[in-house]
């Protein structure tokens, strides 16, 4: 039996452990399961490790991203520039687990936008600095994408919702919540931009995926800006995991 998980805390909802499961059935890919793996303190993590030689890889979402990266040995270069995990290779010799982090929300993020970009996407608004914004400010400097991120309470690096101008705008024509606003069920809410100077020359990218079309994507379709939820982002970024824990 080949095991993987999910470890962050809590986990009420899993898209990971859905995707694998039926990845796994419709594949008829055997001898392999998928579990959810609450830990509340991310030390837990060795001994969960060590209690379980079938576990062959992990999942790490909110909010062990950061955290989880001193219990690893190694490290591969995305995740260790953004400086955030959220997948896991586990290999079991001689009783001793080797653990390499990687970090997939980033490839599933640029595959995804890669599409929707054109020639005058040189410049993007990253709505919000948590740690979703980490993979997202990789991915645009890979991209060679110049960016500014915009947050609620001052801070180094950053402007404010309420710098936001006309101009502003005009130049960045990419905009990227990273924030969790418009999350089902808080379905109203959306970030606090200036939609009026949206244009059909703007991108607008949702990390959240429910609803489908959030508030903050319905107010810049209607000024007839591009628009994309971040499913396909998930759904790549799994799919980068399983590439991972099977080379």
């Amino acid at each position: 039996m080949r095991t993987f998980g999910l470890i962050g805390y809590p986990l009420a909802h899993s898209f990971s452990k859905k995707f694998f499961t039926e990845k796994f059935a419709e594949e008829g890919i055997a001898e392999h399961q998928y579990e959810l793996f609450p830990i509340e303190n991310i030390a837990a993590v060795v001994s969960l490790i060590a209690a379980d030689d079938s576990l062959a890889g992990l999942n790490v979402t909110i909010p062990h991203k950061v955290g989880v990266m001193t219990y690893l040995n190694e490290l591969d270069a995305a995740a260790e520039t953004i400086g955030a995990v959220n997948c896991i290779s586990i290999h079991h010799k001689d009783g001793q687990a080797w653990l390499k982090g990687y970090n997939t929300d980033a490839y599933g993020f640029q595959e995804s936008l890669r599409p929707y970009l054109k020639k005058n996407h040189t410049h993007a608004l990253i709505l919000g600095d948590g740690g979703a914004a980490k993979a997202v400010k990789y991915v645009l400097d890979q991209l060679q994408i110049s960016y500014l991120s915009v947050v609620r309470t001052a801070a180094p690096n950053t402007i404010l919702y309420s710098d936001l101008t006309q101009e502003l705008l005009q130049k960045h024509q990419v905009i990227i919540n990273t924030t969790p606003l418009g999350t089902f069920p808080n379905i109203d809410a959306a970030p606090a931009i200036p939609y009026q100077w949206i244009t059909d020359q703007h991108l607008a990218y949702d990390l959240v995926y429910n609803p489908q079309e959030t508030e903050f994507l319905k107010r810049a379709k209607a000024k007839g800006a591009a628009i994309k939820n971040g499913f396909e982002m998930l759904q790549l970024q799994a799919e980068r995991s399983w590439f991972i824990w099977n080379p």
